[in-house]
């Protein structure tokens, strides 16, 4: 399994940069994980669009999913450029019915539930699903396939059921909104030190911090999460990799 990270920014994208944005490959199958500002953009710096075989969003705040409607458009007009007709799966929850609705345009895309209480199956991939504490619905994945794990938080402030969870996986991928000294609870994310007490408590070996907040040294999030956490801390960036050993 591969990932690269698309996009990393809370609320809105730095400059050049996106908001959440994960393309996750196994046996030359492409999953997008999330669609935020500008991942439309930085996605074609890896791949063709059309090379896209799938997406799945944890839930709807414009952050992770502003794109969507460009991606649509993308795979709309790319049809009558190449003579082709690909219908792009878009995976949601049903729990805001409108926004749900707006994954299916045309013949470019099609919404297709998910139902956070079974594990799916997409391409190679198989994925549970733990229902985060946001402000609307949202879902963490942990998504494998024959060789390994990786874990998203999505956007949640801390939550005992993460550890569990994210128990066995190669990989987490955590939000990290807010420094240690801030409690991000009624906002519904994660600072620091609770990202760095799932990791330890899971034993999971390594965890990317995302979803970074757009004011403080960024550096300080990893030494804050290492005092708790003793595995390898790394900050998400566009274009970090990361593949099974």
């Amino acid at each position: 399994m591969k990932l690269k990270v698309i996009g990393y920014w809370g609320g809105f994208p730095g400059v050049n940069e996106a908001t959440s944005g994960y393309l996750i490959e196994s046996h030359n199958y492409r999953l997008l994980v999330d669609c935020g500002s500008a991942v439309l953009s930085k996605l074609q710096e890896t791949i063709a669009l059309d090379d896209l075989d799938s997406v799945i969003l944890s839930h709807y705040h414009h952050d992770h999913v502003a794109d969507i409607g460009p991606l649509q458009f993308a795979f709309h007009v790319t049809s009558f450029i190449k003579g082709t007709k690909k219908t792009l799966p878009i995976y949601g929850h049903r729990l805001d019915e409108e926004a749900f609705k707006s994954l299916t345009f045309k013949e470019a895309t099609k919404g297709i539930e998910y139902n956070p209480n079974e594990a799916l199956k997409i391409g190679p991939f198989t994925i549970e699903f733990l229902q985060t504490i946001h402000p609307v619905p949202c879902f963490a994945m942990r998504i494998s396939d024959d060789r390994s794990t990786i874990v998203y938080t999505a956007d949640s402030s801390f939550k005992e059921e993460f550890i569990p969870f994210t128990k066995g996986a190669d990989l987490l991928i955590a939000e990290s909104s807010f420094y240690a000294d801030q409690d991000g609870t009624n906002a519904g994310h994660m600072n620091s030190k609770d990202v760095a007490k799932i990791s330890a408590a899971a034993e999971v070996p390594q965890v990317i911090l995302t979803h970074l907040p757009h004011f403080g040294e960024h550096e300080n999030l990893v030494k804050e999460a290492s005092e708790l956490y003793n595995g390898q801390v790394v900050l998400a960036s566009t274009g970090y990799e990361w593949c099974t050993k």
